[in-house]
């Protein structure tokens, strides 16, 4: 809802004499942005915007500096912004990127290197409200790696284009008049409306984008070295002004890529002398211990390394057109669509090696640190019949993200005292496959003539040693295959309506009400075939097109990439080649019909046969403030209010059964699916949320403010899902699940704030702040034991026990497994497929009646202890007088009471996701002709995840600082010219385990430059 008001309501001081020309101009060049932001939204904004009396042109970046100070100065409670230069000259082509400059918000990068989410204060993105005119737009959209939604609530930036942005207002303390959600802050994006410019205002921008990361990826994956950005926007008014009009799109294409080295499945952590899969083997009595620095505590161990390529095609089509209607001055109509396409299609390859843990004598010997968790800095993997396999896979993703909006607005001024406002919208958001194969799809390519190999991890980048391994086609085989089709949709249906009543020249009261309908459904359909032992046989796919290109020349700018002791060659194939070869092979080997072979590698989008969750939320909100303004010598404000919000969730599953489970390889056991099975479950909760905002003019440049509030961050969507789903593979110690709950309660933020600033000249200000929250309701997730009823394993049955027997107590894996084909074969539930080079006899054990049944580890969300959040945050502009020259800064502390503990391996932990110091340097230049700005950002280190792939262990993301410039030139008074330059320092992000050896991922981008031009009719 729009709540206009101002810091000064009545006083005649000097002061406030003083004041009003500055405040007056600085506010209309907040709302008007560059002759074309609003006066008056159209739709519901967040609490506090101050209303704008009439149009004023303004240009330049000293003018929109001017403007976000002007906001933050005359808000009751804390907000800061970012206002555009000009229609179609926001700072940044990325909408998170630009609000990195606020103090206390970060970024979280995706994989191609652009801001996506925020982070606002150390409250991660799931609970920071993002609202498109005042209105909460969809954000279950989100893709992972994978393809298709991710549960989260957070808003994905990189949906929307920044050249019909006019504003971004973030509004950290909570107000009865704001919609929950956004513990940590909530963001208006402010959009153009043509009645509050009331001139005409049309422009064309065109861009070149030329992307480094992409000429950094092989030949087979590059895409074009240059794309192209084309955007305009056109309005006007007509009938005298009280018919207005707007138009605005954009057109961006982007080839990029991103080159990643990590481990997938993670740091497996155990204490010394456990005998755990994937431990290291005991001490010998007698010789040399094959371990180095043997670990006495805590240690780690990892599961695999690997090598990414990525090529990434993006093409975003962003568009909204606004009518609006005035009969008169106090009654206003506006209708409005908005649009955003986001189609993104993927290519990927990858170089990796499973380690099998299997430690012994080696050159050289596996070494490990000293602690607190021990970490190899050296692994190394015995495979001395160089007959293991070398994972050569190939995978193609593609989905198409479309968000559409409708809203009506009604603003209504009854008398000079009394107005109302109405406001709905219907908007819905999808993400659906959009290749031909699905969302995701891989497939995996052994070579299978890997030795000995030895993983180091003594610096930045892993470095992965192959002595004796030299690519040979005749070994090659396909080794198994996942074709992925996800589905995610959202529908925010939402009504708000709100009254103001000016009591008198010092007290105003405003009440409204909001009705809001969320609708969230993720579904997928996977076709995973786990063909570990093959495809055929070695040497039916020697025709498949294959290159081999220079591993190291992929991550040049990471230290260590340059290590002589890495394997230096990187092998691709030709996914469609591998693709069609496959289905040959698959025909001739198991006798199927081509059209079953085609419905082998790959997925159709039927989710009647796979997980598709279902949620509903339903709120209620009420709300009441009063404003009141003091007469006093020292000017003083104060908001205080409440808000009612009451929400009902329904959620309804329908998960895929597992009705057996056979052992297929060494350390591989995997489920056959069943039928779906369906459940529905229900949660509620009420809460009454009070605020309360003080601010005074101590003197005529120098403000303080204190505020305190309540306010609540909902659960994820994959917290609040019904339905067990338990995973399709699981290993020798079982498998794992996991089940949602819409009964949890929301995280409830008690947020108290202080800050004091001091504008000691135009456009120039200090300021600090400090906030402290008291979080309580966290989600964490505990760990519940479960079998299903007939599910057995195995591995503990009556085969196995023969096999361990007959092999030694403490025998291996393949000496069990060859046992029972050699002595069971033929026997129910034994099915032996072949025999490798090394005599590892290949087939599948099936689970019987009487084995034990098979345990699965259940993660299920629980809402948790609470604990703080608290901080600092400075803030500093300088405009040097008239020289076209200034500077703005800002630094943000902020710390959390709940931390990851490193050395707790045994239960989930609720740690605070993305707490860490941030910093901002923004330098310019200014004049007729020349607009020059040069930005540094920077944010320390913060957690990133609690779960690797491995289980409950934590991803930290490294300190991280990018720098940023613009340069434009003005020829005549409608034509500019324009460079951004991004990741100038061409940065890598780098992210860790338990400890700083442990390598979760190292991925390198590249700098970006655009070039174009914009013409203003």
């Amino acid at each position: 809802m729009k709540h206009p008001q101002s810091s000064k309501t009545r006083h005649d001081a000097p002061f406030a004499r003083r004041l009003k020309p500055v405040a007056w101009a600085s506010s209309v060049a907040l709302l008007t942005g560059a002759a074309a932001v609003q006066a008056q939204q159209a739709a519901p904004a967040a609490p506090g915007a101050t209303q704008a009396l009439e149009t004023v042109v303004v240009t330049g970046i000293r003018k929109s500096l001017d403007s976000a100070v002007t906001l933050k100065r005359e808000n009751r409670g804390l907000v800061d912004g970012i206002v555009a230069e000009d229609i179609g000259k926001f700072p940044d082509s990325n909408l998170a990127e630009s609000m990195q400059r606020i103090a206390g918000v970060s970024i979280d990068r995706a994989p191609s290197g652009e801001g996506s989410k925020i982070t606002v204060r150390g409250v991660g993105p799931d609970f920071n409200l993002v609202l498109l005119n005042g209105r909460q737009m969809p954000t279950g959209v989100i893709s992972n790696e994978n393809g298709g939604a991710n549960g989260s609530r957070a808003f994905d930036f990189a949906n929307l284009s920044s050249d019909s942005i006019s504003a971004l207002e973030v509004y950290k303390t909570a107000r009865s008049s704001s919609p929950t959600g956004g513990i940590g802050a909530t963001v208006n994006v402010k959009t153009a409306r043509p009645l509050d410019s009331k001139v005409r205002i049309a422009s064309l921008g065109i861009k070149a984008n030329f992307d480094g990361s992409n000429s950094r990826l092989p030949e087979a994956f590059k895409g074009s070295s240059v794309t192209p950005e084309v955007s305009g926007i056109y309005s006007d008014v007509f009938a005298d002004g009280t018919l207005g009009l707007a138009i605005s799109g954009s057109y961006s294409k982007r080839d990029s890529g991103s080159n990643k080295a990590y481990t997938q499945n993670g740091w497996r952590t155990f204490t010394a002398n456990s005998g755990d899969w994937g431990t290291i083997p005991a001490k010998p009595a007698t010789g040399t211990d094959p371990i180095v620095n043997r670990p006495t505590g805590l240690y780690s161990t990892s599961t695999d390394m690997r090598y990414s390529l990525t090529a990434l095609q993006r093409e975003r089509v962003n568009g909204q057109a606004v009518l609006q209607y005035a009969p008169s001055k106090d009654l206003k109509f506006t209708l409005d669509y908005t649009l955003a396409n986001n189609t993104i299609n993927k290519k990927n390859a990858e170089l990796s090696s499973w380690f099998n843990f299997s430690f012994g004598p080696s050159t050289p010997p596996t070494t490990f640190t000293s602690g607190p968790v021990a970490t190899p800095i050296i692994q190394t993997a015995l495979f001395p019949n160089n007959d293991h396999d070398l994972a050569i896979n190939g995978g193609i993703y593609g989905d198409k993200t479309q968000v559409r909006s409708t809203g009506f607005n009604t603003e209504w001024k009854v008398n000079n005292d009394l107005k109302f406002e109405f406001d709905a919208h219907h908007s819905t958001s999808s993400t659906k496959p959009n290749s031909p194969f699905g969302s995701y799809s891989t497939m995996d390519f052994g070579l299978f003539n890997q030795g000995n190999a030895t993983a180091y991890y003594d610096q930045k980048f892993p470095i992965f040693s192959l002595p004796t391994t030299k690519f040979d086609a005749s070994k090659l085989m396909l080794t198994g295959s996942q074709f992925v089709s996800n589905l995610s949709a959202q529908t925010v249906d939402q009504f708000q309506t709100q009254g103001s009543y000016r009591v008198d020249v010092d007290n105003k009261l405003t009440a409204g009400l909001g009705f809001t309908r969320v609708k969230n459904r993720a579904a997928s359909y996977n076709n995973q075939n786990n063909d570990w032992g093959g495809v055929g046989s070695q040497g039916q796919y020697s025709n498949v097109a294959t290159v081999t290109e220079s591993l190291p020349g992929f991550f040049s700018q990471i230290p260590g990439s340059g290590d002589s002791r890495l394997f230096p060659n990187f092998y691709m194939f030709d996914f469609n080649s591998l693709r069609a070869r496959s289905i040959e092979v698959l025909m001739a080997s198991r006798g199927v019909s081509r059209a079953q072979a085609e419905a082998y590698f790959s997925a159709a989008p039927d989710y009647s046969l796979g997980n598709d969750w279902r949620t509903t939320e339903k709120s209620s909100s009420a709300f009441a403030q009063w404003d009141h303004s003091f007469d006093t010598a020292i000017p003083m404000n104060l908001s205080a209010g409440l808000r009612y919000e009451s929400t009902k969730v329904v959620s309804a599953s329908q998960v895929v059964s597992r009705t057996s489970a056979s052992w297929i390889s060494q350390n591989e056991v995997t489920l056959t699916s069943g039928a779906t099975v369906f459940d529905s479950k229900t949660g509620k909760y009420s809460y009454v949320l009070p605020s309360i905002d003080w601010d005074a003019d101590l003197a005529p440049d120098v403000k303080v403010r204190a505020s305190y509030g309540h306010n609540i961050g909902r659960p994820g969507w994959n917290d609040l899902v019904g339905g067990t789903n338990f995973g399709a593979g699981a290993n020798a110690g079982g498998g794992t699940g996991s089940q949602g709950d819409p009964s949890l309660k929301p995280l409830l933020s008690k947020n108290f704030d202080l800050s004091a600033e001091w504008y000691y000249g135009k456009g120039s200000y200090l300021a600090a702040g400090a906030f402290y929250k008291k979080v309580s309701n966290f989600v964490g997730t505990s760990n519940v034991t479960q079998t299903i009823p007939g599910v057995t394993t195995p591995i503990g049955g009556a085969y196995y026990k023969a096999g361990l027997a007959a092999c030694g107590g403490n025998a291996q894996p393949l000496c069990i497994r060859n046992y029972i084909f050699n002595n069971f074969k033929g026997k129910p539930g034994v099915v032996q497929t072949g025999v490798n080079a090394s005599g590892e006899i290949l087939g599948t054990i099936a689970g019987q009646p009487g084995d034990p049944l098979l345990s699965f580890q259940v993660t299920t969300p629980s809402n948790e202890k609470g604990d703080n959040i608290k901080g600092l945050e400075l803030n500093a502009q300088h405009m040097f007088g008239n020289s076209g020259f200034g500077v703005s800064g800002n630094y943000t502390f902020a710390r959390a009471g709940l931390k990851y503990d490193n050395t707790n391996i045994t239960t989930p932990q609720a740690a605070l996701l993305g707490v860490s110091d941030s910093a901002n340097l923004v330098g310019f230049y200014e004049d007729n002709t020349w607009s020059v700005r040069a930005a540094y950002n920077w944010r320390d280190e913060f957690l990133a995840s609690k779960v690797d792939g491995a289980g409950n262990n934590p991803v930290y993301t490294e300190a991280y600082g990018q720098v940023d410039m613009s340069i434009g030139y003005k020829i005549g008074k409608d034509l500019t010219l324009q460079a951004d330059l991004i990741n100038l320092n061409d940065g890598y992000i780098r992210q860790h385990g338990r400890a700083k050896e442990q390598l979760i991922s190292a991925t390198q981008t590249g700098r970006r430059y655009l070039i174009g031009a914009r013409y203003r009719f």
